[in-house]
């Protein structure tokens, strides 16, 4: 497979997928009808409250989780369902994954030289010995850890610093995606910003595309090019960063920013909740759909409710 990047098309694809699983003999779905894109250097901020399929979404696209229907696509290759060994070694080699949770995804009975290692030592990605220490030590110093560290095991660390680990292990194997679920949800607020930079700096140097996963709105803000915004299991907005504050259409996506802190106390006292329940939406008969209501700006809408959002940012 070919590993030249054409920057005008699509690193990453889903299309209409549905991911669900057997709950007490039957099957239940978690996520429908998802399909997006995501280019070469591009962020794609995937927001929603707990159990909305975020996490489902990301393990899926590193085939932890199987899909139910539809497809997804990396480079030009449909990498879901059944694919071939050599494929799988393709995927395993370009798209790693920084999880939500440092402590279970880490090897408790290997040291951090052997977890952040594993994968170019799977795959041979260095010619000799000095050339994997070299690939080793520079992981580990861009995170913010020490030389030191790579002979201890997890349970010496932090939840900061184990967090530190998984992004190391990542970024070792040079992938050409990322699907960073929480990155920095376990850090102090002082390394965040440095873990933040690094993903920004590697993206630069690399053309690194990336699903940004997070709760912190602010954050997404400031590091996505783009905003999907998912309820249940389903995308109901996707817009550009800027557009997505500045223009918000669905109600749910609303209530998400409403719930953002104000740092002014007094503004902070008057600001008011917006709650959204799906009962607001009447879609007995007129039918809902994922249409672009503005230029790249994406909702899930009957015609009456399309009908509402153009004309509320025309007056």
């Amino acid at each position: 497979m070919s590993n030249i990047i054409d920057k005008n098309k699509p690193l990453l694809q889903l299309q209409e997928v549905e991911i669900g699983f057997l709950y007490r003999g039957q099957y239940k779905a978690v996520v429908v009808d998802c399909s997006f894109d995501v280019y070469p250097g591009e962020t794609l901020g995937l927001v929603g409250e707990s159990g909305s399929g975020k996490t489902t979404i990301g393990r899926a696209i590193i085939r932890i989780n199987p899909c139910h229907k539809g497809r997804i696509v990396f480079n030009g290759k449909k990498i879901s369902g059944k694919i071939s060994a050599k494929d799988i070694q393709y995927v395993h080699e370009n798209i790693q994954m920084i999880f939500q949770d440092p402590a279970s995804s880490l090897n408790e009975r290997a040291t951090i030289d052997y977890i952040v290692s594993e994968g170019i030592d799977n795959y041979k990605l260095y010619q000799d010995k000095d050339e994997r220490r070299r690939k080793i030590v520079d992981s580990i110093l861009n995170v913010g850890l020490l030389t030191e560290h790579l002979s201890r095991y997890p349970h010496e660390f932090s939840g900061g610093q184990r967090q530190r680990i998984g992004i190391a292990r990542a970024l070792i194997m040079k992938p050409q995606f990322i699907v960073a679920d929480e990155p920095i949800s376990a850090l102090d607020v002082s390394i965040r910003a440095q873990i933040l930079n690094l993903l920004k700096d590697y993206q630069k140097e690399t053309d690194l595309g990336m699903i940004f996963i997070a709760h912190d709105l602010s954050v997404v803000k400031h590091i996505a090019d783009r905003i999907a915004v998912i309820y249940l299991g389903r995308i109901v907005e996707l817009a550009d960063s800027k557009e997505l504050f500045e223009r918000p259409l669905h109600p749910y996506t609303r209530s998400l920013l409403a719930s953002i802190p104000l740092p002014d106390p007094e503004l902070e006292q008057k600001h008011k909740n917006v709650i959204y329940h799906p009962s607001m939406h009447d879609y007995a008969e007129d039918k809902p759909e994922f249409i672009e209501i503005f230029p790249k700006h994406w909702v899930y809408a009957n015609r009456k409710e399309q009908q509402e959002y153009r004309k509320r940012f025309q007056e």
